[in-house]
Protein backbone atom coordinates (compact mmCIF):
# COMPACT_ATOMS: atom_id res chain seq x y z
CA UNK A 1 0.00 0.00 0.00
CA UNK A 2 1.45 3.36 -0.84
CA UNK A 3 1.74 5.83 2.15
CA UNK A 4 -0.24 8.37 1.69
CA UNK A 5 2.70 11.58 3.40
CA UNK A 6 1.12 14.74 4.62
CA UNK A 7 3.40 15.37 7.07
CA UNK A 8 4.35 18.55 5.81
CA UNK A 9 0.33 19.87 5.88
CA UNK A 10 -0.44 22.18 8.55
CA UNK A 11 -3.05 23.46 6.92
CA UNK A 12 -6.31 21.17 6.02
CA UNK A 13 -8.56 22.88 3.41
CA UNK A 14 -11.95 20.96 2.43
CA UNK A 15 -14.33 22.22 0.05
CA UNK A 16 -17.94 21.41 1.14
CA UNK A 17 -20.97 19.86 -0.86
CA UNK A 18 -20.14 16.63 -2.07
CA UNK A 19 -16.47 16.34 -0.03
CA UNK A 20 -17.29 16.81 3.61
CA UNK A 21 -20.76 14.33 3.34
CA UNK A 22 -21.43 11.57 0.27
CA UNK A 23 -23.03 12.34 -2.87
CA UNK A 24 -25.21 9.55 -2.37
CA UNK A 25 -26.91 11.68 0.65
CA UNK A 26 -28.53 13.41 -2.79
CA UNK A 27 -28.47 17.47 -1.24
CA UNK A 28 -27.23 18.57 -4.23
CA UNK A 29 -29.56 17.05 -5.98
CA UNK A 30 -32.37 19.14 -4.26
CA UNK A 31 -30.42 22.62 -4.50
CA UNK A 32 -29.65 21.82 -8.21
CA UNK A 33 -33.46 21.06 -8.97
CA UNK A 34 -34.01 24.34 -7.23
CA UNK A 35 -31.37 26.06 -9.35
CA UNK A 36 -33.54 24.85 -12.81
CA UNK A 37 -36.64 26.03 -11.17
CA UNK A 38 -35.34 29.03 -10.94
CA UNK A 39 -33.63 29.86 -14.15
CA UNK A 40 -36.51 28.48 -16.07
CA UNK A 41 -38.52 31.06 -14.15
CA UNK A 42 -36.19 34.14 -14.82
CA UNK A 43 -35.66 32.84 -18.36
CA UNK A 44 -38.83 31.58 -19.91
CA UNK A 45 -37.50 28.43 -20.89
CA UNK A 46 -38.68 25.43 -20.47
CA UNK A 47 -37.78 22.64 -17.89
CA UNK A 48 -35.37 20.64 -20.34
CA UNK A 49 -33.37 23.68 -21.75
CA UNK A 50 -33.16 25.93 -18.55
CA UNK A 51 -31.54 22.37 -17.18
CA UNK A 52 -29.05 22.46 -19.84
CA UNK A 53 -28.21 26.05 -19.77
CA UNK A 54 -27.28 26.00 -15.56
CA UNK A 55 -24.90 23.35 -16.59
CA UNK A 56 -23.38 25.38 -19.59
CA UNK A 57 -23.03 28.10 -17.40
CA UNK A 58 -21.47 25.47 -14.69
CA UNK A 59 -19.40 24.64 -16.93
CA UNK A 60 -18.03 27.73 -18.38
CA UNK A 61 -18.05 30.35 -15.34
CA UNK A 62 -17.91 28.08 -12.56
CA UNK A 63 -21.47 28.15 -10.87
CA UNK A 64 -24.99 28.42 -12.57
CA UNK A 65 -24.99 31.62 -10.52
CA UNK A 66 -21.75 33.48 -11.61
CA UNK A 67 -23.73 32.97 -15.29
CA UNK A 68 -27.14 34.29 -14.14
CA UNK A 69 -25.17 36.92 -12.69
CA UNK A 70 -23.26 37.93 -16.21
CA UNK A 71 -26.02 37.53 -18.68
CA UNK A 72 -29.22 37.90 -16.11
CA UNK A 73 -28.14 40.73 -13.50
CA UNK A 74 -29.81 38.38 -11.23
CA UNK A 75 -28.90 38.91 -7.67
CA UNK A 76 -26.97 36.68 -5.79
CA UNK A 77 -28.25 36.62 -2.32
CA UNK A 78 -32.31 35.99 -4.02
CA UNK A 79 -30.80 33.09 -5.69
CA UNK A 80 -28.64 31.26 -3.01
CA UNK A 81 -31.74 32.09 -0.36
CA UNK A 82 -34.03 30.48 -2.86
CA UNK A 83 -32.48 27.32 -4.16
CA UNK A 84 -30.27 26.19 -0.82
CA UNK A 85 -33.76 26.56 0.69
CA UNK A 86 -34.20 23.12 0.24
CA UNK A 87 -34.72 19.66 3.48
CA UNK A 88 -31.61 18.85 4.79
CA UNK A 89 -33.31 14.83 6.10
CA UNK A 90 -30.33 13.29 3.78
CA UNK A 91 -27.49 14.82 5.79
CA UNK A 92 -26.40 12.54 8.81
CA UNK A 93 -23.99 13.27 11.08
CA UNK A 94 -20.68 10.77 10.63
CA UNK A 95 -19.06 10.20 13.79
CA UNK A 96 -15.86 8.58 12.49
CA UNK A 97 -15.18 11.31 10.03
CA UNK A 98 -15.95 13.92 12.30
CA UNK A 99 -12.72 12.28 14.51
CA UNK A 100 -10.94 11.74 11.48
CA UNK A 101 -10.83 15.73 10.67
CA UNK A 102 -10.50 16.33 14.76
CA UNK A 103 -7.29 14.46 14.48
CA UNK A 104 -5.30 16.54 11.82
CA UNK A 105 -3.07 18.56 13.25
CA UNK A 106 -3.13 22.50 12.75
CA UNK A 107 -5.38 24.35 11.18
CA UNK A 108 -8.97 23.67 9.79
CA UNK A 109 -10.52 25.45 6.92
CA UNK A 110 -13.86 25.06 4.40
CA UNK A 111 -13.45 26.66 1.32
CA UNK A 112 -16.94 26.92 -0.91
CA UNK A 113 -18.65 27.87 -3.50
CA UNK A 114 -21.69 28.47 -1.39
CA UNK A 115 -22.69 31.13 0.93
CA UNK A 116 -22.14 31.75 4.30
CA UNK A 117 -25.66 30.31 5.71
CA UNK A 118 -25.74 28.09 3.48
CA UNK A 119 -22.17 26.20 5.19
CA UNK A 120 -22.85 27.21 8.59
CA UNK A 121 -26.23 25.13 8.57
CA UNK A 122 -24.56 22.21 6.28
CA UNK A 123 -21.81 21.99 9.07
CA UNK A 124 -24.03 22.12 11.67
CA UNK A 125 -26.27 19.34 10.74
CA UNK A 126 -23.20 17.15 10.00
CA UNK A 127 -21.89 18.27 13.86
CA UNK A 128 -18.55 19.37 12.15
CA UNK A 129 -18.76 22.88 12.75
CA UNK A 130 -16.70 23.65 15.70
CA UNK A 131 -13.86 21.66 13.91
CA UNK A 132 -13.47 24.73 11.44
CA UNK A 133 -11.48 27.64 12.66
CA UNK A 134 -13.67 29.53 9.62
CA UNK A 135 -14.96 29.32 6.20
CA UNK A 136 -14.52 30.92 3.04
CA UNK A 137 -17.12 31.55 0.97
CA UNK A 138 -18.88 32.68 -2.60
CA UNK A 139 -19.83 36.29 -0.93
CA UNK A 140 -15.93 36.77 0.49
CA UNK A 141 -14.96 36.05 -3.10
CA UNK A 142 -17.19 38.44 -4.44
CA UNK A 143 -19.33 35.79 -6.02
CA UNK A 144 -16.13 34.62 -8.43
CA UNK A 145 -15.99 31.00 -7.48
CA UNK A 146 -13.67 28.45 -7.93
CA UNK A 147 -11.80 27.85 -9.92
CA UNK A 148 -10.45 30.92 -10.57
CA UNK A 149 -7.36 32.21 -9.57
CA UNK A 150 -8.47 35.45 -7.80
CA UNK A 151 -10.73 33.33 -5.61
CA UNK A 152 -7.93 31.16 -4.39
CA UNK A 153 -5.33 34.16 -4.09
CA UNK A 154 -8.47 35.97 -2.06
CA UNK A 155 -9.04 33.26 0.19
CA UNK A 156 -5.19 32.73 0.76
CA UNK A 157 -4.42 36.46 2.18
CA UNK A 158 -7.87 36.66 4.13
CA UNK A 159 -6.31 33.19 6.12
CA UNK A 160 -2.87 33.73 5.72
CA UNK A 161 -2.18 30.24 4.10
CA UNK A 162 1.10 29.23 3.37
CA UNK A 163 -0.36 26.71 -0.19
CA UNK A 164 3.28 24.41 0.86
CA UNK A 165 1.61 23.60 3.63
CA UNK A 166 -1.20 23.16 2.65
CA UNK A 167 -3.87 19.96 1.59
CA UNK A 168 -6.77 21.06 -0.13
CA UNK A 169 -9.67 18.23 -0.55
CA UNK A 170 -12.16 18.89 -3.57
CA UNK A 171 -14.86 16.67 -5.23
CA UNK A 172 -14.75 18.57 -8.29
CA UNK A 173 -10.80 17.73 -10.20
CA UNK A 174 -10.79 21.10 -12.29
CA UNK A 175 -11.24 23.08 -8.51
CA UNK A 176 -8.07 21.48 -7.86
CA UNK A 177 -5.89 23.15 -10.66
CA UNK A 178 -5.87 26.42 -9.16
CA UNK A 179 -4.74 25.07 -5.83
CA UNK A 180 -2.06 22.52 -7.36
CA UNK A 181 -0.48 25.30 -9.61
CA UNK A 182 -0.12 27.36 -6.07
CA UNK A 183 1.72 24.35 -4.46
CA UNK A 184 -1.12 22.60 -2.48
CA UNK A 185 -1.24 19.26 -1.85
CA UNK A 186 -4.55 18.35 -3.46
CA UNK A 187 -6.92 15.55 -2.82
CA UNK A 188 -10.28 14.46 -5.31
CA UNK A 189 -12.55 12.81 -3.29
CA UNK A 190 -15.80 10.80 -4.13
CA UNK A 191 -17.03 8.07 -5.90
CA UNK A 192 -15.52 8.90 -9.22
CA UNK A 193 -12.25 10.05 -7.97
CA UNK A 194 -10.43 7.65 -9.43
CA UNK A 195 -11.77 8.34 -12.89
CA UNK A 196 -8.73 10.41 -15.18
CA UNK A 197 -5.17 11.32 -14.74
CA UNK A 198 -5.13 14.85 -14.21
CA UNK A 199 -1.97 15.62 -13.14
CA UNK A 200 -2.97 18.12 -11.13
CA UNK A 201 -4.66 15.49 -8.58
CA UNK A 202 -1.72 14.44 -5.76
CA UNK A 203 -4.02 11.76 -4.36
CA UNK A 204 -7.35 10.35 -5.01
CA UNK A 205 -9.84 8.90 -2.68
CA UNK A 206 -13.54 7.34 -2.38
CA UNK A 207 -13.43 7.35 1.50
CA UNK A 208 -12.35 10.22 3.03
CA UNK A 209 -12.51 9.25 6.29
CA UNK A 210 -10.16 5.97 5.41
CA UNK A 211 -7.87 8.56 3.90
CA UNK A 212 -7.27 10.66 6.77
CA UNK A 213 -6.71 7.86 8.72
CA UNK A 214 -4.07 6.55 6.92
CA UNK A 215 -2.08 9.64 6.29
CA UNK A 216 1.08 10.00 7.48
CA UNK A 217 0.85 13.57 9.49
CA UNK A 218 2.74 15.96 11.95
CA UNK A 219 3.17 14.47 15.33
CA UNK A 220 1.44 16.70 17.69
CA UNK A 221 3.33 18.03 21.30
CA UNK A 222 2.67 16.10 23.90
Amino acid sequence: MTTIDLAHVDVWLFDLDNTLYPPEAEFMSLIEGRMTQFVARETGLSRAEAYALQKRYLSEHGTTLAGLMANHGVNPEAFLDEVHDVSMAGLVPDPELRQAIAALPGRRLVFTNGDKNHAERVLARLQLDDLFEATFHIALADYIPKPHPQTFRRMIEAHDVDPRRTAFFEDSARNLAPAFDLGMTTVLVGPHAFEGDAPYVHHRTDNLTAFLRSAVVQETPV
